[in-house]
Formats: structure tokens, C-alpha cells, sequence
């Protein structure tokens, strides 16, 4: 029984130390150039991403979920809607409050996504219902420690911040025949 724990351990390790950061590192890659490509920050991109996972929401709700300022928000809400993938509406409930929505029309997005999509869809094949599953099941509760993480680790970032101290201004300091107040004696 040693040498299946080993192995699992050892499998393990390769999956939560190397495997997992090269597959970040591509799907980071990857997104960044599809963002390229459409003509979108990687920002305005994943921002996109949220809206069509999670619907219509609003400005402020997005930012809380990414981090990002409210003016950012709002440089990102301005190029995507510049771009016809989401238009704004009141909210009906807060008039200080506006409502992104997804554009109707396919998006773009999709034609440059759609060749991965399938080569993935490809590949899938290759497994069996049980190992679908488990991959099913490894994406989604990794995805929701991902973002357990994100979060933690942006309110111990503001934490910190407020606890680290704002450095006074100090003068430089002047020689001594600058000071009006020593005068030299010659």
C-alpha cells in the first residue's frame, strides 16, 4: 500500500506545484490574446467574461467582484459598450445606479474562442463518464477556491494598508550656510 500513496502524493505534488501553474500561465496567455485580438484589454476581457457568467449586474457589483476602482469600472464599461458587447440602463430600483447588459448579437468573441473550444471538446473525448467528472468536479471547486483566495488575499492587502503608516514629508536637509537662522562666522 506504500507505493500507491507514494505515487498519489507524488502526483499530487506534480499537479498542485507545476501542472497548475503552467496551466494558469496559458490560460492567462491565452486570454490576453484573444483580448489582443478583439481589439480589449485583458481587463475589459475578463470583465466581459463576468458579465456573460454571471448576467446583467451592475457597475459596482463588478467591481466588487474584481477589485477594480469605480473609475476603473468605468473606463472598462466605456470601451466594451464603444465596442458593442454591453450596453447600460437605469437601474429601477437606484437612478444613481446603471445595469450592464450583454449586447444581443453574437458576440465576436466567440469566433476567436470557438477553435480552442472545439480542439478541447476533442480532447475530452479521449476520457471516459467517471474521468469527465472528476475533471467536471476538479475545474468547478477549484474555481470557486480561486476565487475564495482572490478575495482573501485583496482584504489582506487592505488590511495592510491601513495599518502600514503614510511616510511623513521630511525636508531635505540644508547645509548650514543655508539656514538664515546659523549665520557663519568669518
Amino acid at each position: 500500500m506504500g507505493v500507491p500513496r507514494t505515487r498519489k502524493h507524488k502526483l499530487t505534488d506534480e499537479i498542485v506545484g507545476r501542472l497548475a501553474r503552467r496551466h494558469s500561465t496559458a490560460v492567462v496567455l491565452f486570454h490576453h490574446a484573444v483580448a489582443e485580438r478583439l481589439g480589449l484589454g485583458p481587463t475589459d476581457h475578463k470583465c466581459l467574461d463576468l458579465l456573460r457568467e454571471r448576467g446583467a449586474m451592475a457597475g459596482s457589483d463588478l467591481g466588487a467582484i474584481t477589485g477594480l476602482t469605480s473609475g476603473a469600472i468605468t473606463g472598462v464599461v466605456a470601451r466594451l459598450e464603444r465596442a458593442g458587447y454591453l450596453h447600460r440602463e437605469p437601474d429601477p430600483h437606484d437612478g444613481r445606479k446603471q445595469i450592464l447588459h450583454l449586447a444581443l448579437r453574437r458576440a465576436h468573441i466567440q469566433d476567436v474562442i470557438d477553435p480552442l473550444r472545439k480542439d478541447v471538446a476533442t480532447l475530452l473525448q479521449n476520457f471516459d463518464a467517471n474521468q469527465l467528472t472528476a475533471i467536471a468536479e476538479f475545474l468547478s471547486r477549484t474555481t470557486d477556491l480561486i476565487y475564495r483566495h482572490s478575495a482573501l488575499l485583496r482584504a489582506e492587502t487592505i488590511s495592510d494598508l491601513r495599518r502600514t503608516p503614510v511616510p511623513r514629508r521630511v525636508p531635505p536637509p540644508t547645509r548650514p550656510n543655508e539656514n538664515p537662522e546659523m549665520k557663519v562666522q568669518r
